[in-house]
């Protein structure tokens, strides 16, 4: 592994970390926390924004390829799971969630899950319908 990259996965880590704790200071209401988390997110996201000047310096300009419908339904689908799943997820877990609450959340989440599941044989079947 050559030591930039090393570098880069050092400052994702760290940036991303970082930033999850700022955004966890300000969303928190019992920590108390909002304008100081304003900044340790601030910093996090200075911190991810130099993993661009390294990336750049060690990875050559590629041609642009035509674009991959696949890849990009395949990130369109999953996208849509993981909210549909996060929605679910929220509901249930939010708050003093009622009886219809908890079963709407739980069904929302399991549809959540298994879009997320069906992403792959989705890519499978875009990717062998093209050749």
């Amino acid at each position: 592994m050559k030591k930039e990259t090393l570098l880069e996965i050092i400052l994702g880590t760290v940036g991303g970390l970082v930033f999850a704790i700022g955004m966890c200071m300000c969303l928190i209401p019992e920590w108390d926390l909002f304008k100081a988390g304003v900044v340790v997110a601030i910093l996090g996201f200075i911190i991810l924004l130099c993993i661009i000047p390294v990336y750049r310096s060690n990875h050559p300009k590629k041609e642009h390829a035509p674009i991959n419908w696949g890849i990009v339904i395949t990130w369109l689908v999953g996208t849509v799971g993981a909210l549909v799943m996060g929605f679910g997820m929220s509901k249930v877990m939010v708050g003093d969630p009622s009886k219809t609450d908890l079963i709407i959340g739980i069904i929302t989440g399991i549809v959540g899950l298994l879009v997320c599941v069906l992403n792959y044989p989705i890519y499978s079947y875009l990717k062998n319908d093209k050749k």
